[in-house]
């Protein structure tokens, strides 16, 4: 056991999840610590029988925010607002220069291995979640041998495991491509080299589609066949392998449980959590019991707008993760409702950017799509029913960061205190029961139409995307307009404007189309980064992003993005030393 987990975990971990009154320990151990173990159980006395997997699979599920142990658990987002969303065209780091220089790093692609405190880190608590899933099934295979478990009871459980262990390991893949892939029959450590880690986690979701049930065995949030297909089918379009993403998202979109929810504004919403639209999502908590509210979203508890009276009566905090001008700009249309798919960065959506929360300000009047105003807190306009953003005295250091706040994770004023919503045990106020979308219908949708519009099958995916487009033009949800009282009017907030395509005029703008649709729709969820290294564009799109971006925030200037490197993140070099070498460098660090 320690030869296995000598190189996951930085530092012995023992976790005690208490289920239908068992204790069950995990234990990654590690010989260069040299401490005893202390309080095993010897599996004599250890039942495995349904009660017990089902606790050793709760564990497995408790890893999915990958928080460790709430000491800044940031650093392992599961929303990669991080990994996905600061090092692309999509977002700032915010705050001010120099707090958690590690993000200002990855900010400038000038990421490091010395940097362990971020990316030892994020190892360790998604190779945890990989240690939590293998220890599930081989409780399982024990189970079996023993006669306690039934094959249908084994095959439910392997399915659920498999199918986290395929997400930690997507997670992984995501972020250091060069990965070693561990499943329950490892017992040394393995190298990152030449491993077909696409292929084992293809592997994981294909059997879990092939054995789980339709519906979840767990009141929320467990896996399904559906997750599982709708998963495997991200995994292909990672690959850009269309010819076997198109039947399994055909079979998702045309047979599964999902839909477009009616309103973009619910997706971001706890009263809303596990809609029609929700495919797989991280669960987050608050007044569940859990000491400091553990089961929230940790995450993000930087992201609320800092210093003002947002979530708290005595100043939020800290000022992180704000949009980039060139994402909002991503935002305008046409008179016609369409995307300005080659031009919509030439001018940019009026700003304050330089204007002080006391000066007079006239926002934006050119069309909009709708969506930006629940993506992105804009001065002169409502933030999520805490009254208008009034500009720079709600950032931290306009000058650094830039005039706008993200409001994804940001519950709405109606939620404050509610204790099944807003958590008051924290230090953060930004804490809160919102789920964590790791995959959307929405997203599934516009993977096939990518298809369509790559091959050239069919109408090039123009009536998928304008699906998606349709729900976004739903003018109950646009963002109103507030009265002199600061009660919300019957008129839109801006001139949102959201049209159809009907058609694609052409194979170019059917892709172009398709993938300014994907980043407008999913905007700081955690996808753009790795959605432009998937696609083979990001040193085209970030040099180009840069070029421009550097003349609005000069703390740009020594940004480089450095292809063949920088698609990748750096493998801390703690986790290097503790795998005696088995684990190799990615290629540039």
């Amino acid at each position: 056991m320690k030869e296995l987990f000598k190189y996951i975990i930085t530092k012995r971990i023992l976790v005690l999840t208490f289920f239908s009154g068992m204790v069950i320990f995990f234990q990654s151990c590690q010989k260069e610590l040299d401490v005893p173990l202390q309080g095993e159980f010897s599996s004599d006395v250890i039942p495995f029988d349904a009660d017990w997997i089902s606790g050793q699979l709760v564990a497995a599920y408790g890893m999915l925010d990958l928080n460790l142990d709430t000491s800044d658990p940031w650093r392992s987002a599961p929303s990669n607002w991080l990994y996905g969303e600061v090092p692309s065209d999509n977002a700032y780091k915010g705050s001010e220069a120099g707090d958690q220089g590690s993000i200002d790093n990855m900010e400038f692609y000038t990421p490091n291995s010395g940097e362990s405190n971020y990316y030892g880190y994020k190892w360790s608590a998604i190779y945890e979640g990989v240690a939590r899933c293998n220890e599930a099934i081989r409780g399982v295979n024990e189970g079996v041998e023993r006669g306690n478990l039934t094959e249908a009871q084994a095959a439910q459980f392997i399915g659920e495991a498999r199918f986290l262990r395929g997400h930690y390991h997507f997670e992984a893949k995501k972020m250091w491509d060069n990965i070693p892939f561990i499943d329950e029959t490892v017992t040394v450590s393995q190298s990152n080299e030449n491993v077909d880690s696409w292929t084992l986690i293809e592997e994981d979701f294909a059997y879990a589609a092939s054995v789980l049930s339709d519906d979840s065995r767990l009141p929320e949030g467990g896996a399904t066949s559906w997750n599982a297909k709708a998963y495997l089918g991200k995994v292909h379009m990672y690959q850009l392998d269309y010819t076997s993403a198109a039947p399994v998202l055909d079979d998702v979109i045309n047979n599964g449980p999902y839909s477009l929810n009616p309103k973009y504004s619910d997706n971001f919403n706890a009263e809303t959590d596990n809609s029609a639209e929700s495919v797989f999502a991280i669960q987050q908590t608050t007044d569940d019991g859990a000491s400091q509210d553990d089961n929230a979203n940790w995450g993000d508890v930087l992201n609320f707008p800092n210093g003002a009276p947002v979530g708290t009566t005595g100043g939020a905090c800290c000022g992180f993760f704000q949009p980039s001008q060139n994402l909002v700009n991503a935002y305008k249309t046409d008179a016609s409702g369409l995307p300005l798919l080659d031009t919509f960065n030439d001018t940019d959506v009026t700003n304050d950017d330089g204007i002080s929360s006391e000066d007079d300000f006239t926002p934006y009047t050119g069309e909009l799509d709708p969506r930006l105003d629940w993506k992105v807190g804009r001065r002169g306009i409502d933030f999520n029913g805490w009254g208008i953003m009034p500009g720079q005295s709600w950032i931290r250091s306009p000058s650094y960061g830039g005039p706008y706040l993200q409001k994804i994770t940001i519950f709405r004023a109606s939620q404050f205190e509610d204790p099944a919503i807003d958590s008051q045990a924290g230090w953060g106020p930004g804490l809160s029961a919102m789920d964590t979308n790791i995959i959307r219908f929405a997203e599934v949708l516009l993977w096939r139409a990518e298809i369509m519009a790559a091959t050239g099958e069919g109408d090039m995916g123009a009536s998928l995307v304008d699906q998606v487009r349709m729900r976004a033009a739903n003018e109950e949800d646009f963002v109103k307009a507030l009265d002199s009282d600061g009660e919300p009017t019957d008129d839109p907030a801006a001139n949102y404007v959201v049209g159809l395509y009907g058609s694609f005029t052409s194979q170019d703008q059917a892709i172009k189309a398709v993938a300014h649709e994907y980043r407008i729709e999913t905007a700081l969820e955690g996808h753009r980064f790795f959605d432009l290294v998937r696609r083979g564009v990001a040193s085209e799109v970030l040099t180009a992003y840069l070029a421009e971006e550097v003349t609005k925030r000069p703390h740009l200037t020594s940004a480089s993005f450095t292809p063949g490197t920088n698609e990748r993140y750096p493998i801390a070099q703690s986790v290097i030393g503790v795998s005696n070498g088995e684990i190799k460098q990615n290629t540039g660090y």
